[in-house]
């Protein structure tokens, strides 16, 4: 089936926004064929939502409510209420720092996308370049996957490799693996604009798209 509109991205965000600036960059080189339409946040200064003003793209926050690793009831029916009014075809998790689940997920089944800064399933949740520095592993990286009720737990998309070399110390480790980050992502979401990915459970298949 031939696509008649543009593929319509959502972009949640807590912190600095660089991943969606590689995203957004990646749209108006003519790398993705997308257009970002909203892009929100949960807190009021992030740098995320100055990005995005720089942008021209709507740019908006939304009071997360009382509690601090997730939405409250009214905050989720918020962020539910302004997807679907943006009329997204994928929501796009770029540094949000709240665990998503139930109504949120169940409103966008297999249409909510994040980045790890790790090859998961190793060294899920927080600071995971650390974790994987005190592990002592020899090799890193990030994953982009689907989000599910788990923690980082969903089906994987694409991962990119990180050497961890032995003067690391974690700044210089979390660097690398957030410019990994920045390369892997639109990548990604290319080939789900483009319709390139099949999941047949826990497998991802994507298929080469042009000029690959």
């Amino acid at each position: 089936m031939i696509r008649t509109k543009p593929f319509r991205l959502g972009i949640l965000g807590s912190g600095k926004g660089s991943n969606m600036v590689a995203i957004a960059d990646a749209i108006a080189a003519g790398q993705i064929p997308a257009e970002i339409v909203v892009v929100i946040s949960d807190v009021e200064g992030a740098g995320i939502l100055e990005r995005a003003r720089e942008r021209n793209l709507s740019a908006e926050f939304i009071p997360p409510g009382k509690f601090r690793t997730k939405l409250d009831d009214d905050a989720e029916q918020a962020f539910v209420k302004r997807l679907t009014e943006a009329q997204v075809d994928l929501i796009v998790l770029a540094g949000f720092m709240r665990i998503l689940k139930g109504e949120f997920l169940r409103a966008f089944a297999n249409r909510v996308v994040n980045i790890h800064p790790s090859l998961l399933p190793a060294f899920p949740g927080l600071e995971a370049w650390k974790q994987a520095l005190d592990y002592g592993v020899k090799v890193t990286g990030c994953t982009v996957h689907f989000v599910d009720q788990g923690i980082d737990s969903g089906p994987i998309l694409g991962q990119e490799t990180v050497p961890v070399l032995a003067d690391d110390t974690a700044a210089t480790l979390h660097e690398r693996v957030q410019q990994a980050e920045r390369r892997l992502y639109p990548q990604v979401v290319r080939a789900l604009a483009e319709g390139r990915v099949t999941v047949k459970g826990r497998q991802t298949v994507c298929r080469a798209g042009a000029g690959e």
